[in-house]
């Protein structure tokens, strides 16, 4: 080929504009560029020669290393290839991969450099949206497993760095596959969906919350181990995934289980941390789904406990280890038996007694409910037959059992086997029947209302309730489940309105009615008051062997005298645990008992003196500051500094963990160094304690002042009471009628408020400690995006409701001075007009085109980058200039008002076809995730590295100046 014909071949190739060629002095400057550069970058051929060309381009896929930069190539003065730029002219989003190779003269004197460059916009597109789905889930665009991975492992190493710690929930569907299976995978996806939906809105931030695949989900929280607020967040999760689904006009109902663990305490590696936040939920599933399970070492023994529980069980009936034992069922006015349930039983050769509630869901699991229940069907037909009196005897009957087209046929054998009158056998049956409802359902029902036996619907208003199930059903009976009745006696429960609605709509069906698990005396009376027809309960009597009830009904009927304690005391837990204590120096053993989210009673400690400080050691790392209350030899009331919490599994851990170790780093007493020598210094090693855990404990007073008799630390409050927790006690009263609100303050007090202020009085707290505090609550400790807002307006009615009383130290409201808005702008230095507007001038050459709008909004109107991310344009309201910000937590939003700049620069702001946010992606329509990268690119661009993203907020700029560096007039605007 000659070289006038490759001269027309590189002609060509610049004409196509999929590449170009380029090359430069020893200075780095133009010496020559293809024309279709030139035209693209704004300019002839004569108008680049010489200059510099490193400013031409933004590099594209430059490394944390800065190895992979065009200056620092050409300063190499050696060969590179594909290194990906993009022209620095606005609105260009054409990528090119540039080559070049350095010229040297005969001495080996640099002369410069020629290179060419090839079009890779497609290709990046490509790569770009390969990653995309290799990293987000298609269906529901959340993070995938292969995207939690990589955030988990970066925030574990952040954790372990900084000494934080990094919490995960894993969240699994209940009933998800009855969706699938009823209405299609179609609908199964929408529903997806929609819980991705209420998921991300509940937890705040789209990146922290993942699809895993199928049913699964996964939250990701850094530097968050209060397992209050992990535990309130689990309920909301669980709450709102539990709130109907409309789906191609079906209505659908299903649930959530959650296991919670948290590093470093729960395991310090990915997989680690996985398989115990696995292993909790679980166990969350196993205590009966729709709640959640915070990990504990207890739980790798139980799994273990429980394999070999299972394996004993597939043999204990050829052992002769179960047994089926009686309790009465008695007419509620006459307290006449009238019939019994008939409950399994299983002693272990070795463990002794196991719960039903232990064995019978491995049973399940195992595949052999249906065999134990058969067993206990023909048992208690065959012992019912014997006894001398007739007697209705009432079988439970799993969902797995019903479910067999082989279980009427296994009913009848029972019967004739037995002799039992099938009007003497009633089978009791939860709604869990109902979810694979069929034919074959119905056809079950049928042949056994065709035997004569009775139907009775159990645990009625737990499950999976619909009514329809008792228009379908043909049931003779309804049991209120002992859930109701628990509580139906204590203020404030609307519990006995349930009971008297589940009662009429009984009656009105012509059905009895049982109400379950009755052991006080002001229970039974009011079930009374509400036409239950019949009781069952320790009140009467508990299930007796068919010998001992035998025995009773030989001389007749069998009326039992209700006896029970009178009246059902408040929740509180009687446990029989073993705890440490430490005090003065020593590391007691200890028994806990009566134990309440605020105190508890601990028998077998030293005589202690009412005010003394201790710590309970609950073991797992579980410390909990406590202040003697009262003291009666070896048993002591004490009240917790920090209440309690939900564990999720109906029992109360401490919000926070320690590690093991640091007892004896601060030089406590261990269980294995039990004494330690008393200097009598102060601070005390308990209190040097408490100011590494960040606890302020109360100080040392009189027991006026202290918390009430029971351990609760409401303590009673009036004019003297000047404590934050005294005052939040009465603060809370003031909720009467409005028992949500009154739960979500409740809340906020025992998770963030009273941990830090509750045990000061009222002029031992600053204006600056508030402030402070509530700036690190989103600042520090990663707290939701308002939270600080949110906490402030508490605090700020708390202390209204201080100086309408005139309690001591209340005399002003420091937080009535300053919103949160104006106490951050003082405290943050307001960025200047010269570097605001350096920032817009780089803004207007980034590849995000939206991005200078983002920080302009943001400058004028002070809102967050989240908000305004989220932000849609239905959320404002021109005319009366509000607008409604998204939610940044559960059911809360805030508006902010739009001046004349803020007007302006919304009337200039693109707006996409289709799309409903303020500011979106314009190749997808859709809010973008996150404008970090961006935003590096900017502020490097400008020269101001150090500023952040939330610096914007506070800005010395007025918006005519903005909008002028915008371009944008208020003519061109409007």
């Amino acid at each position: 080929m000659s070289t006038a014909e490759a001269l027309l071949l590189l002609k060509a190739f610049e004409e196509s504009c999929n590449g170009w060629f380029w090359s430069t002095d020893e200075g780095g400057h133009v010496t020559y560029l293809s024309g279709s550069m030139c035209d693209l970058l704004g300019g002839g051929p004569e108008a680049f020669l010489g200059y510099e060309f490193t400013r031409l381009f933004i590099h594209v896929d430059e490394d944390s290393s800065g190895r992979r930069t065009l200056p620092f190539l050409l300063s190499k003065h050696s060969p590179f290839e594909r290194l990906t730029v993009r022209a620095a002219v606005a609105d260009n989003e054409r990528c090119w991969s540039l080559s070049g190779r350095p010229q040297f003269d005969e001495s080996g004197r640099f002369l410069g450099y020629r290179g060419s460059a090839v079009d890779v916009t497609e290709h990046r597109k490509s790569s770009e949206h390969a990653s995309l789905l290799a990293q987000y889930d298609a269906l529901t665009g959340l993070p995938n497993r292969r995207r939690m991975a990589e955030v988990l492992e970066t925030n574990l190493r952040i954790a372990r760095h900084q000494n934080t710690s990094c919490a995960i929930m894993l969240i699994d569907l209940d009933r998800f596959k009855q969706v699938n299976d009823t209405l299609g995978h179609p609908a199964g996806d929408q529903l997806l969906k929609q819980v991705a939906e209420r998921v991300v809105r509940i937890v705040g931030h789209q990146e922290s919350v993942f699809r895993l695949g199928g049913d699964e989900f996964q939250v990701v929280l850094r530097n968050n181990d209060n397992r209050g607020i992990l535990g309130d967040l689990a309920t909301d999760i669980i709450r709102s995934i539990s709130q109907p689904y409309l789906i191609e006009g079906s209505r659908c109902i299903i649930g959530a289980s959650i296991g919670i663990a948290v590093a470093p305490l729960d395991g310090d590696s990915k997989d680690e941390l996985i398989r115990n936040a696995d292993l909790a939920l679980y166990a969350s599933k196993g205590a009966g789904r729709g709640r959640f399970r915070f990990f504990s070492s207890e739980l790798l023994k139980d799994a273990e406990d429980k394999r070999t529980l299972e394996e004993d069980l597939r043999e204990a009936l050829a052992r002769g280890e179960m047994s089926v034992e009686y309790q009465p069922i008695v007419n509620a006015r006459t307290n006449r038996m009238t019939g019994v349930e008939a409950l399994v039983r299983w002693r272990h050769p070795v463990r002794g007694d196991v719960s039903p509630a232990l064995f019978i869901p491995i049973a399940e699991e195992a595949g052999i409910i249906a065999q134990i229940g058969e067993w206990v069907l023909r048992k208690a037909c065959a012992d019912a037959a014997g006894w001398p009196r007739k007697l209705r005897v009432a079988v439970n009957v799993s969902p797995i059992q019903f479910s067999s087209e082989r279980f009427p046929a296994t009913v009848v054998n029972a019967l004739a086997h037995s002799g039992l009158a099938p009007n003497q056998l009633e089978l009791e049956i939860t709604e869990g029947v109902f979810l694979s409802q069929s034919a074959d359902t119905d056809t079950i029902f049928s042949a056994l209302k065709e035997l004569g036996v009775r139907l009775a619907l159990d645990d009625f208003g737990t499950g999976y309730s619909s009514l329809g199930y008792l228009q379908s059903a043909p049931f003779d009976k309804i049991k209120i489940d002992q859930s109701f009745v628990r509580a139906a006696t204590l203020p404030d429960s609307r519990n006995s309105a349930i009971i008297a609605a589940i009662v009429a709509l009984a009656e009105a069906l012509d059905m009895e009615t049982t109400a379950e698990g009755i052991e006080y005396m002001d229970q039974l009376n009011l079930i009374r008051e509400l036409r239950v027809s019949h009781a069952q309960g320790w009140i009467y009597s508990r299930a007796l062997s068919s010998a001992d009830l035998s025995e009773k009904l030989e001389t007749g009927d069998w009326v039992i005298e209700p006896s029970g304690p009178a009246r059902q005391r408040s929740a509180r837990q009687s446990v029989y645990r073993r705890v440490g204590v430490i005090h003065d120096g020593r590391y007691e053993q200890a028994i806990i008992q009566n134990l309440s989210e605020s105190g508890a009673l601990i028998v077998g400690a030293i005589a202690l003196n009412p005010d003394t400080l201790l710590v309970v050691d609950f073991g797992d790392g579980q410390l909990a500051f406590a202040r003697v209350i009262r003291s009666d030899g070896r048993k002591h009331g004490v009240a917790f500094e920090q209440h309690l919490v939900d564990d999720g599994n109906g029992g109360l851990c401490t919000s926070h963990r320690v590690s093991p170790y640091l007892l004896s780093t601060m030089g406590l007493p261990t269980p294995s160094n039990p004494v330690v020598e008393d200097e009598g210094v102060s601070p005390t090693p308990l209190e040097k304690l408490a100011e590494r855990l960040g606890l302020t404990l109360a100080p040392r007073r009189s027991l006026q002042h202290s918390s009430g008799s029971d351990g609760s630390g409401a303590g009673a409050y009036g004019d003297t009471a000047t404590t934050i927790r005294d005052l939040s006690a009465r603060y809370l009263d003031m909720f009467e009628g409005d028992e949500h609100s009154r739960e979500r303050a409740k809340r906020d007090l025992r998770n963030h408020v009273l941990p830090r202020f509750g045990q000061l009085r009222l002029d031992e707290v600053s204006e600056a400690d508030l402030f402070a505090w509530l700036a690190a609550k989103v600042e520090v400790e990663a707290c939701p995006a308002g939270t600080d807002d949110r906490l402030h307006a508490l605090l700020n009615q708390i202390w209204n409701l201080a100086v309408k009383l005139g309690l001591p130290g209340a005399e002003s409201n420091p937080l009535e001075r300053h919103s949160m808005g104006e106490w951050r702008a003082a405290r943050h230095e307001a960025l200047t007009a010269e570097s605001a507007l350096k920032l817009l001038e780089a803004a207007q050459s980034s590849s995000n085109r939206e991005l200078k709008f983002i920080l302009a909004m943001m400058m004028i109107t002070g809102v967050r980058p989240g908000e305004l991310l989220k932000a849609e344009w239905d959320h404002i309201d021109v005319e009366e200039r509000h607008w409604t910000l998204p939610e940044i937590e559960a059911g809360r939003s805030r508006q902010a008002q739009l001046g004349d700049g803020a007007i302006r620069l919304l009337a200039a702001l693109p707006r996409p076809a289709g799309s409903r946010y303020l500011v979106s992606n314009p190749r997808t329509g859709q809010p973008y995730r996150s404008i970090q990268g961006s935003w590096e690119a900017v502020k490097v661009k400008a020269g101001l590295p150090h500023v952040e993203l939330d610096d914007l907020r506070y800005c010395a700029i007025e918006a005519n100046e903005i909008l002028a560096r915008l371009r944008l007039s208020a003519e061109e605007a409007l």
